[in-house]
This record gives C-alpha cells, structure tokens and sequence, in this order.
C-alpha cells in the first residue's frame, strides 16, 4: 500500500515536471519567433517585478517609444516607426517576459505545496531549488543578451544569444529527466550495453543545436542558401579569413554555416546507424518506440533546416525548425533513459521505495 502511494505521489510530480517542461518548450519558440522578428530589443529597461504590466493607456505607451527611440536599432533600424508599429514589436517581446514570470510562479508555488505534503522529501529539495536557480540565472541570461544589442550595433550577440539557448536545454533537460526518474525508476543496477552510446547521440544533437545558435546570431542562414553545396562550393572561400583562426569557428558567418552542416548531415548518419545497430540488441517496447521517435524527429528537423535555407529563413519554418530542435533533444534524452536500466517498465509494473534511483 505504501509502495502504491508513493508511486502516485511521484505520479503527480513527474506531471508537474513535465508541465513546467511544456513551458518552457513554449518560451524557446515564441524567444525564437521574438528573435526572427526583430523584436527582442523592442522592451529596453528590465523590470522583473513591476514589469508585469504592459503600457495601460496611451500616455504610457508614448512614454515607451519614447525610450525605445533612444535606443541604437530605433535609430539605425526602425526610425520610420510609429507608436503602433511599435506595438507589434513590444508585444512579442513582453509576452516572452511574461511567460518567463509565469514559469516561475507554475514552478515555485506548486513545490512548495509539494514539500509541504511529503511528496517531494527533503533529501530532494535541493534538485528542485536548483532547477528554481537556474530558471532564475536564465532570466538574468536573457538581459544580459538583450544588453549586448543595446549599444552602437543593434545586434544581440551571438556568444550570449547561444549561452541564452544552452541554459534553456539545461534546465529543459534536467526537469524532463527527473519527471522520467519519477514515472520510471530503474529497477535494476545494469544499464543496457548501448546507454553509452545514446549518451553520445544525445551530446551530439546537443553540440549540433549549440550551432544553430550561432547561425542565428549571426543570421548566417541569410547566405550560401543553396543545399547541399554552399553556391559554387563544397567549402566556400573565407571560411578561414579571420584571425586568430578560432574565431572564424563562432564569428565567421560562412564558417559557422559550414559547421552547422557537417554536424548536422553528421547527425543524421550517426543516428541512423545507432537506430539501425540497436533495434537488433533486444529492446524493451518503450525503448524501442523511443528509439523509432528519435529517428523520425531527426528526419523532419533535417527536412526543416534544408527548407528553411532554401527559402531565406523564413519566420514560420525558422521557428518550426527551433522547435523540432528541442524535440529532437527530447527523443535523444528519452532514449537514454529508456537505456540506463536494461529492464525498464512502467512504474505501475513494480514497486519502488521512496529513495529508489532518481
């Protein structure tokens, strides 16, 4: 009877989890769509408490352009804006905030009823105040990205704009495997002979959306839109015209759209192979749906990204493509956890004690 409740007590945390994780899948699209359209930089104070409120009346909101048309990208980029124009970039940008806030609250409000009724035990506590610090220091993270376009040129950089996505997938990453550990606890003290290697996949799509990161920051798929060479070229000149040479690899546009290829036609060779190898290694049947998922989120993110090239970044694809990433990355961590107890059920299929393996 313990044992039962318990495991619907992990039920609901694990659901929880994964709401928080639906969440924040929706903050890294729509903070997609707030960059492809030129919005970030539209919001330039941050207020993280009192900005809960948009301008209520038109005397706030003149005084909000007003600001914005101090700023460099007003001045260099959007001078032909008006107060209305301007309210089509503000409001993607604050409804990112926004959810951010809202993030917080869904996560910190139902812990806290969580630790109060026994459900999560002490000994776990600080897990979860470290998914909450680490959704505290992203939002720290995104100011300091937006800092950097608020200067001469109105760009956001590159480096904090991928620093920005990789804590994203962290903390996405981290609550998704605790939910998983909650609904599926191992059972035993082996991992299946391949765990290994879907950890490997799993940093390797992980490197490959890093890049992407990059290319967007650089809007490095604004050129060479031809697939699978880039123009005229397999290895287009320039590639290497910065100095020291390792710059070229994060600021050289060319460069860093020549990387994001390889890894990501890597990727997909890799992973084929891994769904080719493993199926014959004998799989539990989540493994194995996992493993068929993980292939068939590779082929449409592919698909995505040749098409989004091809068709100059276009919003809607560049942000279905952004989204498939963390699908993506969602397929590689499930797999892995399917692998790292080789006889793996549903939780209703056996009994666990409170400290079982998370």
């Amino acid at each position: 009877m313990q044992d039962t409740v318990t495991q619907h007590q992990d039920r609901r945390v694990a659901i929880w989890l994964l709401i928080c994780c639906a969440l924040v899948f929706a903050m890294v699209v729509l903070g997609g769509v707030t960059r492809l359209t030129g919005s970030g930089l539209s919001m330039v104070d941050w207020k993280p408490v009192t900005g809960v409120l948009p301008p209520l009346s038109e005397a706030e909101w003149l005084k909000t352009f007003e600001m914005y048309q101090q700023s460099p990208e007003f001045q260099k980029v959007n001078s032909h804006m008006d107060v209305e124009a301007f309210k089509g970039i503000f409001w993607l940008e604050f409804l990112h905030r926004l959810l951010g806030r809202l993030i917080a609250v869904v996560f910190f409000l139902p812990f806290l009823v969580f630790a109060a009724k026994g459900y999560i035990g002490k000994h776990e506590w600080p897990k979860y105040l470290l998914m909450f610090v680490l959704g505290g220091m992203q939002g720290l993270i995104g100011w300091y990205m937006v800092k950097s376009g608020l200067v001469n040129d109105p760009h956001v950089s590159q480096y904090r704009l991928s620093t920005h996505l990789v804590a994203a997938f962290l903390i996405y990453g981290y609550m998704f495997w605790v939910a998983l550990s909650l609904l599926w606890p191992r059972t035993s003290g082996d991992r299946h002979p391949w765990f290994g290697k879907a950890l490997g996949v799993t940093s390797l799509v992980s490197i490959t959306i890093v890049s992407g990161g990059f290319v967007a920051g650089l809007k490095a798929g604004k050129i060479f839109n031809t697939f699978p060479m880039m123009g005229d070229y397999w290895i287009p000149p320039g590639v290497m015209a910065l100095a020291p040479a390792w710059r070229n690899f994060f600021d050289n546009p060319a460069t860093v759209q020549l990387d994001h290829r390889i890894l990501a036609i890597t990727t997909f060779f890799v992973v084929v192979t891994f769904w080719a190898r493993i199926r014959k290694t004998g799989l539990s049947a989540r493994a194995t749906t996992a493993v068929h998922g993980l292939l068939a989120a590779l082929i449409v993110q592919l698909t995505l990204g040749i098409l989004t090239l091809l068709y100059f970044v276009p919003t809607t694809l560049a942000a279905t493509h952004q989204a498939v990433a963390v699908m993506l990355f969602t397929a590689a961590l499930y797999v892995a956890h399917c692998l790292r107890d080789s006889s793996a059920k549903p939780a209703s299929g056996h009994t666990r004690s409170r400290n079982a393996g998370h």
